[in-house]
């Protein structure tokens, strides 16, 4: 009796706490995308380069994991819209070129983006930095689009100091700075980057356990400002790398190692807050770096022909880094492609969200998160449409192995490698690289979710394996003049463009294939959202502000607008 007594008040009591015991709730991962604006490919320096180190940026791919062949659109509106709707550019309205600030356009209107989807499901939502999604309107800006808080700018670039930006065209200098819908003054002599990250580190820490967080950082670094003053970095970062001797050269290596740094305070934020267990942590850049030309910073695509605003690798084939402890395979290098338009679907899924959208991006987080990758990174016959521009009669477009290229731009001024790497000029903590990686703030806050810790024959494994291996020599290949013929080239034997296949025997059905396809994928665009710009539309007509100028009355005066005419506070 006695026994069955006890049996009985055991299974009470077991029952009891069964029920008093709060059920294990999954809890979503934190979102945090850091965006750099113009990054070149090879202005980071896992993948061998030694003239300027990006030891956070390193840190966070040799801990996580490399995206070989992460692929965006070729400039910034476009990439941006692609990020944000999970849609190819032909699908948004952005396939021509960027938004300049002074268009009538709302890039976002009538699609869901992915701030929306994941405010819908309990995230804050925060973007600090760049929008460039369009401003005329109110309902074109961040707050209305997602994003319950917006520190930053809503067009396409500002001075790094001044915070007023001139498009390329006849309109003003406008100022460019808010929280959300109101002007922002920082204090005089704030550089720009430095701001977005104390922005971005401040909400970590506010936000720390509170609900899940959703934090695209969309930096202002590495684009170029006005023409007056294109490229600028506090004085005494640039003294760091004075062993440059390209001034222009110095100066990208000391905007490049504020971003650096930034991407290293967000970790340390993150691992204070006690957030990183749960945070999937992204980094990339939004297209390639414009080397010369329109807005160059300098910045360097090697090996890759072309850059921004091009259909060639070099301006679609970006930095793309990975890091979160629920990635099995961490420490590792992805090879598979991966588009601006799959983080959509993939960070949905990864926060179990059920997307019912019009997507043209993949879910990839089953193979990001699992420990087997395929054999063959092109088996899969992955299909992309890089640049399917009506008004330039341009197309690049890419299906598995092959890379089909008809037309290109600026009379194909940038259709070669435009940068060549310097091994003569090397950042001095080169002679010791794996100390400034495993001593850098990143690595120090990611590496206590190591499996196995990050050794020195490691480090230079994986920056060996990172590095791309252009498949010719100059004279074995035949090369393409895109603004005369089709190109066509194997990318699995061929990642450089250098051997143009369309003009050699054997390839004519896959060229018939490629041609077809991309017919059928003309047919789905929509009309490119360009022009419209009307004078009212001029700051000097806003108080040399950029505003939303659609709805906003244009003043009875117009001002002389100028760096001293900055909007007073109030």
């Amino acid at each position: 009796m006695r026994i069955l007594w006890l049996i009985l008040k055991i299974g009470l009591v077991a029952g009891f706490w069964s029920k008093a015991r709060p059920k294990q709730v999954s809890v979503p991962p934190n979102m945090v995308i850091i965006l750099a604006d113009d990054l070149g490919f090879d202005d980071i320096s896992f993948r061998g380069n030694n003239e300027f180190l990006t030891p956070n940026i390193d840190a966070l791919a040799y801990h996580g994991r490399i995206l070989q062949r992460h692929y965006t659109p070729a400039v910034c509106t476009p990439s941006r819209a692609t990020l944000l709707t999970g849609l190819y550019p032909i699908h948004t309205g952005t396939q021509h070129f960027v938004l300049l600030n002074e268009e009538p356009w709302g890039i976002l209107e009538n699609h869901t983006t992915m701030a929306e989807v994941f405010q819908a499901h309990g995230y804050s939502t925060n973007l600090v930095g760049k929008w460039h999604m369009g401003m005329g309107r109110r309902e074109y800006t961040p707050t209305f689009n997602g994003f319950d808080q917006h520190y930053g700018y809503w067009g396409a670039f500002v001075d790094y100091y001044r915070r007023m930006s001139k498009m390329p065209t006849n309109f003003s200098l406008g100022y460019d700075f808010r929280r959300n819908m109101e002007l922002e003054y920082p204090p005089e002599g704030s550089y720009v980057t430095n701001l977005l990250t104390q922005e971005a580190e401040d909400i970590i820490l506010r936000k720390s356990g509170t609900e899940p967080l959703f934090l695209l950082v969309s930096h202002l670094a590495t684009h170029a400002s006005n023409d007056d003053d294109p490229l600028q970095a506090p004085l005494e970062e640039m003294e760091k790398f004075s062993y440059i001797s390209d001034v222009k050269r110095r100066t990208y290596a000391a905007m490049a190692s504020k971003l650096d740094e930034s991407v290293g305070r967000i970790i340390q934020a993150l691992d204070k807050a006690r957030m990183l267990s749960n945070s999937i942590i992204l980094f990339l850049s939004d297209n390639g770096a414009p080397s010369v030309g329109l807005y160059s910073n300098t910045g360097s695509n090697w090996p890759l022909k072309g850059q921004k605003n091009s259909p060639w690798e070099g301006g679609l084939r970006v930095p793309g880094v990975i890091w979160s402890p629920l990635l099995k395979n961490r420490g590792s290098i992805f090879h598979p492609p991966i588009y601006m338009a799959d983080w959509l679907p993939t960070l949905a899924a990864a926060s179990k969200i059920e997307l019912d959208l019009p997507l043209d991006g993949l879910n990839l987080w089953p193979d990001l998160v699992g420990g087997v990758e395929l054999s063959d990174p092109f088996q899969r016959q992955r299909e992309i449409v890089h640049m399917l521009d009506e008004i330039w009669n341009i197309t690049s477009y890419m299906r598995g192995q092959w890379k089909y290229i008809q037309g290109t731009t600026i009379d194909g001024q940038y259709d070669r490698v435009l940068v060549q790497r310097d091994a003569n000029t090397t950042d001095p903590r080169s002679l010791d690289y794996e100390k400034s990686i495993k001593s850098s703030m990143a690595s120090l806050s990611l590496r206590k979710y190591d499996r196995i810790p990050l050794s020195k024959k490691k480090i230079q494994e994986f920056r060996s394996s990172a590095q791309i291996q252009c498949g010719y020599e100059e004279e074995e290949a035949t090369p393409c003049d895109a603004t005369r013929e089709e190109c066509l080239y194997d990318l699995s034997k061929d990642p450089c463009e250098q051997n143009n296949l369309a003009s050699q025997p054997g390839y004519e059905s896959i060229l018939q294939e490629m041609r077809e396809r991309v017919e059928s994928l003309r047919s789905t665009a929509v009309p490119p959202k360009t022009g419209g710009s009307l004078l009212p539309y001029d700051p000097s007509y806003h108080d040399c502000v950029w505003s939303n100028f659609v709805e906003d009355e244009p003043t009875d005066y117009v001002l002389q607008c100028s760096y001293e005419s900055t909007p007073c506070q109030g």
